[in-house]
């Protein structure tokens, strides 16, 4: 959930009318970049929770058990770093 607030934030400061043009696809792909090096070793999160399905319904079991989680954390992740931006006022 934090790290996909904290990359749905800078999404959204990344392409705000205020920042340069250009420079969006740094930003996000290096924050992509560090949200693989920080969650793969701890999780192994795929980050996309379409490819969580794919390889929980290979494996099975434990995997599928698990599944609800790779779905619902980043959707309430999505929810608090939309609020976070909104509450810094920069989505007004």
């Amino acid at each position: 959930m934090l790290l996909t607030a904290f990359f749905l934030f800078i999404i959204l400061g990344a392409t705000s009318g205020r920042v340069p043009a250009g420079f969006a696809p740094i930003a996000i792909g290096l924050t992509l970049t560090l949200i693989h090096l920080i969650s793969i070793p701890v999780t192994n999160t795929s980050v996309n929770p379409a490819r969580s399905k794919g390889q929980a319904l290979f494996v099975g079991g434990w995997a599928l058990q698990q599944l609800w989680l790779f779905w619902l954390a980043p959707i309430i992740g999505a929810a608090i770093g939309g609020i976070a931006w909104k509450a810094v006022g920069e989505g007004e």
